[in-house]
């Protein structure tokens, strides 16, 4: 019996492919196979192998190794589709891994779709009650936004640790009905994602950036849903400098909106900031509110207390920084799962479970892991929920 994949059907090797943004010649690297060898693969005029298919499916395109033996690839939305405000150069940019979580991202709006019946289970709608449109102003919709969230100023303090803080806001937006996830993206200049839909949005991620960035990104994200749009966001915020029109304008708007939430202006301490040295106090005044430095010199650039070039310079100096010191994935694995899935899907995952309703194999699709480690994850996190 041969043991090559003579009935795949090679043109969705093509459409998988270009689907991850990969090219012949990656895929030809990561397989140690030449260009053509792949090309041929995908022309149909030479096959590969079983385990040469599985490398392909399931370690490169994070496709499972049954849909290459169909007629025609499932009905997926193409980036350029989910992500309307960001430019199209941009998008074409993303790379695998990030591809790869914008179809994560759907998976688990689909077993929120299984897991509810399709209703999300919060008593509050965050994105229909605070809709904002171009219109709308951003100061306003900033007191509206932390009132709904019923976080203090006192409260914001009190959080010891920037870690702290972004459960804590984690936690506000997930009981505002806002799936929140987390990946470690490999591609670091993304920080983060949102999907929209009237019942189930979801919000993702990236784990591996600084958690007072993750805290901006997530707000940045919920910005974008009030808008009733998807948005993917990236670590360099000159992507919003090759927008025009209306969509730099709510690119724009959600930038202001996250800041406003997160360091109201009522409460800025203008007189903590040392206009001789302000990005020393920048630094001061972010730690009391638990957010990143960005955020804070921001306020000082629209001030006119520091120039735009030095704060491009300050703001990248950072960035490259905080390569040490970032939230990645060390530690326990089960414990990652749980910081990852958040305690909102892995409550209502695990109810459904509890009551009988979806079996072991259901569960563990669900959650992203093998069957047999559904005992292990729910002992380590029965305490989070």
């Amino acid at each position: 019996m041969s043991d090559r994949a003579t009935a795949l059907n090679p043109d969705l090797l093509t459409w998988a492919r270009e689907r991850a943004g990969l090219s012949l010649s990656h895929v030809a690297h990561s397989m140690r196979k030449g260009a053509d060898d792949v090309a041929a693969w995908e022309t149909g005029d030479a096959w590969p192998t079983y385990r040469q298919l599985e490398t392909l499916a399931e370690g490169l395109f994070h496709r499972p190794v049954a849909l290459f033996f169909l007629p025609e690839p499932r009905e997926e939305l193409a980036a350029q589709q989910e992500l309307r405000t960001l430019p199209s150069f941009d998008i074409t940019g993303l790379g695998a891994d990030a591809r790869f979580a914008l179809r994560l991202g759907r998976s688990y709006q689909a077993s929120l779709r299984e897991l509810t019946g399709g209703l999300n289970p919060s008593e509050r709608r965050l994105w229909r009650d605070l809709r904002l449109d171009r219109s709308s102003d951003v100061m306003s919709a900033a007191r509206q936004l932390r009132s709904y969230l019923g976080v203090t100023l006192e409260q914001q303090r009190s959080w010891r640790t920037t870690a702290e803080a972004m459960a804590a806001w984690r936690g506000c937006v997930e009981g505002a009905g806002v799936f929140v996830f987390k990946r470690s993206f490999k591609q670091r200049d993304v920080s983060g994602f949102c999907l929209t839909d009237d019942e189930l949005p979801i919000i993702m991620v990236n784990n591996s950036t600084p958690f007072s960035g993750q805290v901006f990104t997530l707000f940045h994200e919920v910005a974008h849903l009030l808008h009733g749009l998807s948005s993917i966001t990236t670590a360099d915020g000159r992507f919003v400098d090759r927008m025009s029109g209306s969509r730099q304008s709510i690119e724009v708007a959600c930038n202001q909106l996250a800041s406003e939430v997160l360091v109201p202006s009522g409460a800025f301490p203008w007189e903590s900031i040392d206009r001789d040295d302000p990005v020393a106090s920048a630094s001061a005044v972010a730690r009391t509110f638990n957010v990143s430095r960005e955020v804070i010199l921001r306020r000082v650039l629209d001030r006119g207390w520091i120039d735009p070039v030095s704060y491009r310079d300050y703001v990248q100096a950072w960035e490259t920084d905080s390569e040490v010191g970032r939230a990645g994935d060390g530690g326990d694995y089960y414990n990652n799962q749980a910081a990852y899935l958040g305690d909102a899907y892995l409550r209502l995952a695990f109810s459904r479970y509890r009551a009988g309703i979806i079996s072991d194999s259901d569960l563990a699709e669900h959650l992203g892991i093998k069957a047999r480690n559904i005992a292990k994850l729910e002992e380590k996190v029965a305490s989070r929920i």
